[in-house]
C-alpha cells in the first residue's frame, strides 16, 4: 500500500496523524459594507495583507444580495450611514433572516453614536469609530471571527 500513498491507521495513531494531514484553515472572510470608496479600499487592502478574505458592498441592499448568494462570511464590517439602505435598516433585515442573523457584526461609523444606543438596536456588537484605529479593528474582528464553543 505504500506505493499508493495510503496507509492503515491504528486507533491510537488516528488523532495525531489526522491533525498532521489537515491543511491550513481558510482565512476568515469579512464583508465590508461601506459607501466611502477610499475607506473601503484602504480597509480591504489592509485586511487582505493581514490574511483576511475580503468582499465589499457599497450599501445594505448590495450587502444582502451578496450574503444571500454566497456562503456566510466570518464577520460583517458595517458602516451606519449609507445611501439606499443604511446600516440600521440592513441590521434589521439581517436579524429577520434566520440564515444571516448569527453572522457577527462590527459597526464602523464616523457618527458619534454611543455604544449603548447601537447595542439597543444591534445587539452585542463592537463599535469602532472613524477614523478607524486599525489595531482595535483587528482585535474586534479577531473576537468576531473566532468560532464560538458549543454550550457544555
Amino acid at each position: 500500500m505504500s506505493d499508493s500513498g495510503l496507509f492503515a491507521l491504528r486507533p491510537a495513531e488516528a488523532a495525531s496523524d489526522a491533525s498532521r494531514n489537515v491543511g491550513p484553515s481558510p482565512p476568515p472572510r469579512v464583508l465590508i459594507v461601506e459607501d466611502d470608496d477610499a475607506i473601503c479600499s484602504s480597509l480591504s487592502e489592509a485586511l487582505r495583507e493581514d490574511g483576511f478574505d475580503v468582499e465589499t458592498a457599497a450599501n445594505g441592499c448590495e450587502a444582502l444580495e451578496r450574503l444571500r448568494g454566497a456562503p456566510p462570511p466570518s464577520a460583517i464590517l458595517l458602516d451606519l450611514m449609507m445611501p439606499l439602505m443604511d446600516g440600521w435598516d440592513f441590521r434589521n433585515e439581517q436579524l429577520r433572516d434566520p440564515t444571516l442573523r448569527d453572522i457577527p457584526v462590527v459597526v464602523v461609523t464616523a457618527v458619534g453614536f454611543s455604544i449603548e444606543s447601537v447595542r439597543t438596536q444591534f445587539g452585542n456588537v463592537a463599535l469602532i469609530p472613524k477614523p478607524v484605529p486599525y489595531l482595535d479593528l483587528l482585535d474586534a474582528l479577531g473576537r468576531a471571527c473566532t468560532p464560538k464553543a458549543p454550550p457544555a
